[in-house]
């Protein structure tokens, strides 16, 4: 597919896909350069892999050597390079679509879709088939602990990654697999309603190949209609793919048995917390069968499966604190942090939340203040916009003030040094502080930890 070209040119290739793109082309031997707003750890990380960079857009930058330009959809056609590649009649192509292009060069592809836990289950089936030894490529939307990357290159046909439904991008995808682990309305700054967002999924399921399988969480399964090729069920009791004698310790990681009509997977012991990572696992459990991976793979590599950063993170100890650190960002993803949380021993929780994206919090407003009202004390930090303009008239003050206003406890601080000075003097011996939020709240942990007691 991308042979015909030598010198390839990224518009906004900080981005987590994007840069996994860069590392897979420059060790394809490929030129690469492109941009990006701001510097990075993930610029930084790319130069050091000898991927040219530049920060912010300039026209300059491309000229006749650039035989193609790959762009995130967050460019748009007033940007500055993307006019110039226009102007000098460069091919173009958006990041979904060329990365659909890598998909079809493995014959065992597997994408993960899904509103809610897709980084995490894509983390777990990859954790599974390099268990295995089956080298295979991964594309994911995180970092994934246990090789400290979100790009990994195989040698092998298998191929895991990350599919978002964000702008549909996750329609250039043809996978031989194709896994859904939700459907919850969400990025609402292009799905105007869940019956749109329904229609895309839909539209997924129909892109996997006649000879595949589409893996769904049995709750959302009437959202993919009728299909003609194998359906693969998992989650409730009537699913292909269930749960049996499960329990939770202290620090509310899961053990039990995975069982469908044909095996049974007993004494599965969970490191993620949450009954949320039960259902994660069950999707990647779900591939690895589809895949022909043997089951003791699959119970060794989820036993010792760490997560994803910045999903459910134990990130260190703080005046006799444990500090923890996760990306949810949707009410419904806040809810089940939440309540894995408030099963934890600790004497007072401290909830620190910066919400993401105007959009979405304008959106969910009431629903993100009555999850947020059972998150003990909540600090909220100002929105992270993203791709955004704050055309929309809200702010964190307004979240602030309609979780009082349904009897929860909230302030507001302006600044992450604001909010880590203030939990200095709050925090005490087994109390409990997580950061919340998609943006770089995480900080905020980070900054409480460079702190000496």
């Amino acid at each position: 597919m991308q042979k015909n070209f030598k010198h390839i040119y990224m518009i906004g290739i900080g981005g987590i896909s994007m840069s996994a793109i860069a590392e897979y082309l420059a060790m394809n031997n490929y030129k690469v350069s492109g941009s990006d707003r701001t510097e990075s750890l993930i610029t930084q990380r790319l130069r050091n892999k000898n991927v040219n960079i530049y920060i912010g857009h300039d026209e300059k930058k491309l000229d006749e050597t650039v035989d193609l330009v790959v762009y995130t959809a967050a460019i748009h056609n007033d940007n500055p390079e993307f006019i110039k590649a226009k102007k000098l009649g460069i091919k173009m192509v958006n990041r979904a679509k060329f990365l659909g292009m890598i998909m079809e060069d493995y014959k065992y592809s597997v994408a993960v879709a899904g509103s809610h836990g897709k980084t995490t289950v894509t983390a777990m089936i990859s954790e599974i088939l390099l268990t295995a030894q089956k080298d295979p490529t991964i594309f994911l939307g995180g970092i994934l602990s246990s090789i400290n990357e979100n790009f990994r290159m195989g040698h092998s046909d298998y191929f895991v990654m990350e599919a978002c439904e964000y702008c549909d991008s996750f329609l250039n995808f043809f996978p031989k697999i194709g896994v859904i682990n939700n459907v919850d309305l969400d990025h609402v700054d292009y799905f105007k309603s869940l019956e749109q967002m329904e229609k895309s999924f839909e539209k997924f399921a129909q892109n996997v190949k006649d000879d595949g399988v589409v893996i769904i969480n049995a709750s959302y399964e009437n959202v993919i209609g009728s299909q003609q090729k194998k359906v693969v069920t998992f989650g409730n009791k009537n699913a292909d793919w269930r749960v049996e004698n499960l329990i939770f310790d202290e620090n509310q990681c899961a053990k039990f048995s995975a069982v469908s009509n044909d095996l049974r997977i007993d004494e599965i012991k969970l490191k993620v917390p949450g009954h949320f990572n039960v259902l994660n696992s069950l999707a990647a459990i779900s591939a690895a069968c589809e895949l022909q991976i043997d089951e003791k793979y699959i119970r060794n590599a989820l036993e010792n499966f760490h997560g994803a950063q910045r999903r459910f993170e134990f990130k260190g100890i703080f005046h006799d604190a444990k500090i923890f650190d996760d990306y949810a960002h949707h009410p419904n993803e806040i809810k089940e942090t939440i309540s894995a949380v408030e099963k934890m021993l600790y004497n007072n929780l401290w909830c620190v939340f910066q919400p993401h994206t105007y959009t979405r919090t304008k959106m969910f407003l009431d629903d993100f203040a009555k999850v947020l009202c059972n998150a003990g004390n909540v600090i909220l930090a100002d929105i992270y916009a993203a791709r955004e303009k704050n055309i929309y008239g809200i702010s964190s003050k307004d979240l602030a003030n309609k979780i009082k206003e349904f009897g929860g406890n909230a302030i507001y601080f302006d600044s992450f040094d604001e909010i880590a000075n203030y939990l200095q003097d709050k925090i005490s011996e087994n109390d409990l502080v997580i950061t919340i939020g998609a943006g770089d709240v995480y900080k905020v942990g980070e900054k409480l930890l460079q702190i000496k007691c």
